[in-house]
């Protein structure tokens, strides 16, 4: 028989919720992490003066899981994270965060030199920085007064 604690709330969608994740994890579904609608990585782009800076929070990501290529004025993210190896499958109760495989596409501004891309990864955060193209860095116009 259940016992209620007072001032707390019998919430019967949870336990739905919790149990559709329960069936759904035994399932072995190959696209985790749909029913969240979240993309990920998340990421978040900057505009500077004289570059551009993506930044993207890849938890549990190395460096050698992670392939960063562009083409076309796309960059593409590609990396694997895998399981916690501290603990066996079988001891989740609940499991909210991606494992496995992922790939995210972002469409570059056109004013950006891939030549000179950097990128750091360093304590699950990855900064990409794209230098400007020297066209489109704003430069000051002297305005002259009077004449013809």
């Amino acid at each position: 028989m259940p016992v209620f604690r007072f001032r707390q709330n019998w919430n019967p969608f949870q336990d739905l919720e919790r149990e559709v994740d329960r069936l759904l994890n035994s399932m072995n579904f190959p696209l985790q992490g749909v029913r969240l609608g979240r993309v990920f990585p998340q990421i978040n782009f900057y505009e500077f003066e004289d570059h551009f800076l993506l930044t993207a929070e890849l938890p549990g990501v190395r460096s050698s899981d992670l392939d960063l290529s562009i083409a076309d004025g796309r960059l593409t993210l590609k990396g694997q994270r895998g399981p916690n190896g501290e603990y066996s499958e079988n001891s989740y109760r609940r499991t909210e965060r991606f494992q496995g495989s992922w790939q995210r596409s972002i469409a570059l501004p056109d004013r950006v030199i891939e030549e000179g891309l950097k990128a750091d990864l360093n304590h699950g955060i990855l900064k990409i920085t794209f230098p400007k193209a020297p066209e489109t860095i704003a430069r000051q116009i002297p305005v002259q007064e009077g004449g013809e």
